[in-house]
């Protein structure tokens, strides 16, 4: 017979273990008792419901009370035992869990003196344009506190129009053809949920930036990989020998093919796909129906003699494309979070309701200061005081900085012609230390990278994670560097690897 000692228990408790009393006396005499049909029978099932809800809640609380331990709070005791019986998370989720980025800085902030050039993102200032900007929408109309139009704060949608209109070639609305969302993320997240349903193929080129296969996942799509590999007659310190073999890339379609993300320049190989290349994935888009998925968010990030090109301006490609691009890549102002995605109004329309049923809006204050940005660019665009031109420039240089300084010590980097990341092979290493700590499932460059943090002091980023998981082996000998960084950050590399190469030595 379970005791149940009340004064252990809050007065809302008391209530309910009366409550369950007065069921359990109830349920006897409802049991007992014949019914005719009608009403009568109505209120004796209900009388019973009522007593098995009721023992569901009562039961698991006198067993709790019975056998929790003295001095044991009861709270805490609930919050262990009480839990839901029906499936918690949705299934969409399985196999999401774990994220290579909450893993990495937390690796990076628990060795403080670690130099950290895993995260893509700028550690020096915007330019003070971008900066007046903001200050000013934060300081100046008091309107810019509420609410802006849903799909985007109209200075910035029309200025996105007239911008990128004339580098597409087309004559775009701002009401039709653009969308303002939460960074290029949220660009991606609510394309992939306006066209992508159940048991629909996604194309998706790798190694690939990590959110396009979970994003395919949860839309309930299927994605489909297509690796890039180096061409043995190109260039093997540069990112252009990484090619798409055509026919192998032809295979992927199928019937059921409905989207091909692209991303130019790509993350983490910084590859920028010249116009050969495109032409082949716009005849394979065109011959199949197919839709492309346009990643551009590092378009100004261009290095050398190479030229971004978007696969929309090819011929049939506009009415099929959408192209995504980024604040925070543009004016190196990540923690902003304003993205935006063009395309025509038949395909953009879809992306509206799932934003209208989602985000809804974005922050007005830094859609005003972004259209500002914009703004001031158009007035000297193309000029060499304009951002777009001094910003290569100058990430040009730290670039070169960081392979020169890799080199030293036995890297092999693969200069990127876009973006804000070096890709390092480091065969050598894993060729004269194979037996790094870790789990054996693990691949070497996720092992590799960890040993780096904790012995060297250098954060850097696993390649592997950037490719789909039975394509994960082929291509573990490789780590990603951010060079987008302060001087005084290269510095502290520097110092990290000649200390390394001193230690070579002996």
């Amino acid at each position: 017979m379970v005791s149940l000692h009340l004064d252990d228990v809050k007065p809302a408790w008391q209530s309910l273990y009366l409550h369950c009393s007065w069921s359990c006396k109830v349920y006897q005499a409802v049991s007992s008792s014949s019914f005719g049909p009608g009403e009568e029978v109505s209120s004796a099932q209900d009388l019973r419901r009522m007593f098995w809800n009721t023992a569901t809640i009562c039961v698991p609380l006198v067993w709790l009370l019975q056998g929790r331990k003295a001095g044991v709070p009861l709270v805490r005791g609930l919050h262990q035992t009480l839990t839901m019986a029906k499936r918690l998370q949705a299934r969409r989720l399985e196999g999401m869990e774990h994220n290579p980025w909450v893993e990495y800085v937390k690796l990076a902030n628990e060795h403080k003196d670690a130099v950290n050039l895993g995260q893509g993102f700028p550690n020096f200032p915007p330019p003070d344009f971008a900066v007046e900007a903001f200050q000013q929408a934060v300081s100046g109309d008091y309107m810019l506190n509420q609410y802006t139009m849903a799909f985007g704060y109209p200075p910035l949608t029309k200025i996105l129009a007239s911008f990128f209109g004339k580098l597409l070639g087309q004559e775009l609305d701002p009401l039709a053809n653009v969308l303002v969302t939460v960074g290029a993320y949220g660009a991606l997240f609510t394309a992939f949920q306006a066209l992508v349903d159940e048991g629909d193929e996604v194309i998706i080129t790798e190694p690939f930036f990590d959110c396009y296969e979970p994003m395919t996942l949860m839309a309930g799509g299927r994605p489909v990989f297509v690796s890039l590999k180096q061409s043995p007659n190109q260039d093997l310190d540069s990112s252009s020998s990484w090619q798409l073999d055509a026919t192998e890339l032809a295979s992927k379609f199928t019937p059921r093919t409905k989207v091909l993300v692209l991303n130019t320049p790509n993350n983490p190989l910084g590859k920028v796909f010249s116009k050969v290349e495109l032409e082949l994935v716009a005849s394979l888009c065109r011959q199949h129906d197919v839709l492309c998925i346009s990643d551009e968010v590092y378009q100004w990030l261009v290095y050398d003699t190479n030229q971004h090109i978007s696969i929309a301006t090819l011929p049939g490609m506009w009415d099929r494309t959408l192209t995504i691009g980024s604040a925070g890549k543009t004016f190196s102002v990540t923690g902003w979070k304003v993205g935006w995605v063009l395309g025509p109004e038949n395909i953009m329309k879809h992306l509206r309701t799932v934003h209208q049923n989602s985000i809804y809006h974005c922050p007005t204050q830094a859609q005003a200061a972004v259209a500002q940005c914009f703004e001031q660019e158009r007035e000297i665009f193309g000029q060499s005081s304009s951002y777009f031109v001094q910003l290569p420039q100058a990430m040009q240089r730290k670039r070169d900085h960081m392979i020169r300084s890799l080199r030293s010590v036995g890297f092999k980097p693969v200069a990127p012609q876009g973006s804000y990341f070096l890709t390092v092979d480091i065969s050598d290493f894993k060729s004269k230390m194979p037996d790094l700590p870790g789990a054996a499932h693990e691949p070497y460059d996720r092992r590799f990278t960890k040993w780096m943090i904790k012995n060297k002091g250098l954060v850097a980023i696993p390649v592997s994670i950037f490719y789909s998981g039975p394509h994960q082996k082929d291509f573990d000998h490789y780590i990603r560097f951010c060079f987008v960084k302060e001087e005084a950050t290269l510095q502290a590399m520097d110092e990290k690897l000649q200390k390394w190469k001193a230690e070579l030595k002996f």
